[in-house]
């Protein structure tokens, strides 16, 4: 029971502090605001596919339609209508297009005749853009065309047992035999996706982005910034001589470390479930999908966290040397440990870098939770590694503890 009288104390003296609520509080939620924003602004949510003009001067054909979805199709163009008017060579120099594809008057019925129907396709082959843009009409263009063959041949064997004397009747038939055609392209029955392996788990979401990412981040990164307040308790006591006074009462070592490192362990605690519940229910952060391993997450961070705090608190004589510890503790624990941006992007060297740091581990454990959607068991190795990681630098602060200002 003293080792909770004496954690009692600490969090009586950090509440009275009012800065300790700015820090706690405050500061994390408004981070994760902006950092959430931030990371919002650099997805892409537009289409990333080239923009390709097409101009539609066949009138009343339907091919210039089944161009169109083709295009509308395809992985690396997507279509523009353009009016006839349209300045197609000024759209393509200025680079408001990648290409233009012009159908020319009659364009369906000569391809229906069995003709081979010439299509201009604007494009500046010398960029890449052009290139890739133009490659992406042809492949368009081409599949069209074999449809069209495709219904002519198919035209010519149901004639014998149809009805398909009247031109009319016949080009009706290869419009519907193109369509079909169009679609079974449209919807290939095997498509074969490519993804980079990283040290995510397999089958789960890519990058982390928005406020899935900055509100783990911002929780990770404040656990560590947070301990500067209470790091200051041991240091403040250790100057007035406070803790040498508790020596001499029926008190031992470890109850007086033990309660130092239970009031961090429940400021640090606090802190997460009231980041928990914020991007809960303002940031739209799904922790409660899989609230047990959010709870193991949040005891593993906090223990970790508190383990820091005794050894920053151990080293430190003098309140700035508290401020300087922890900055450095934060600065390099957030930045190396993925908080302030995802360590996917940054390449499999700096991530396996990163994972020397027991925030990144943090982070892999909250995004298991937030972005891949998994339970406790993808929580269980990094709770463990942070564990590991406390019980380190446990060890290393009771080591280096001093009762004494000398």
């Amino acid at each position: 029971m003293r080792i909770i009288d004496l954690a009692r104390k600490d969090l009586a003296q950090i509440i009275h502090d009012w800065k300790s609520a700015l820090f706690l509080v405050v500061m994390p939620i408004l981070f994760t605001l902006f950092f959430g924003f931030v990371f919002r602004m650099g997805e892409s949510g537009g289409d990333p596919r080239l923009p390709v003009g097409l101009v539609d001067n066949d009138g009343t054909g339907s091919l210039a339609t089944d161009l169109q979805d083709l295009l509308s199709a395809s992985e690396l163009v997507r279509p523009v209508l353009l009016d006839a008017a349209t300045d197609v060579d000024a759209q393509v120099r200025d680079g408001d297009l990648a290409a233009v594809i012009v159908v020319p008057a009659g364009f369906t019925a000569h391809a229906f005749a069995g003709e081979a129907p010439p299509l201009t396709i604007v494009a500046d082959r010398s960029t890449t853009a052009g290139q890739t843009a133009h490659s992406g009409i042809e492949t368009a263009a081409l599949r069209l065309l074999g449809a069209v063959e495709t219904a002519r041949i198919s035209a010519d064997a149901y004639a014998s047992q149809a009805d398909l004397s009247s031109e009319t009747a016949r080009q009706a038939y290869m419009a519907e035999a193109v369509d079909l055609a169009i679609d079974e392209w449209r919807q290939p029955a095997l498509r074969v996706v490519t993804e980079k392996a990283t040290r995510a788990i397999a089958g789960t979401d890519p990058v982390p982005s928005g406020f899935r990412q900055s509100s783990p981040g911002m929780m990770v990164q404040f656990a560590v910034f947070g301990l500067i307040t209470s790091a200051m308790v041991l240091v403040l006591e250790r100057k007035s001589g406070a803790l040498q006074r508790l020596l001499t009462a029926p008190v031992g070592r470890a109850t007086v470390i033990g309660g130092h490192v239970l009031a961090m362990f429940a400021v640090i605690f606090f802190q997460q479930a009231l980041l928990v519940v914020v991007g809960q229910l303002v940031f739209d952060v799904n922790y409660l999908q899989a609230p047990v391993a959010t709870l193991v997450m949040m005891a593993a961070l906090s223990l970790w966290a508190a383990s820091l705090g005794l050894l920053i608190g151990a080293l430190s004589r003098k309140e700035e040397q508290v401020i300087t510890w922890s900055l450095i503790a934060m600065f390099l624990f957030a930045a190396l440990g993925g908080a302030w941006f995802p360590l996917e992007v940054a390449g499999s060297t700096f991530a396996a870098i990163g994972h020397v740091m027991p925030t990144a581990w943090a982070m892999d454990g909250l995004q298991n939770i937030v972005v891949r959607g998994q339970g406790l068991s993808t929580s269980l190795l990094p709770a463990g590694v942070l564990f590991a990681y406390a019980a380190a630098f446990f060890g290393i602060g009771v080591w280096r503890f001093r009762f004494s200002g000398n």
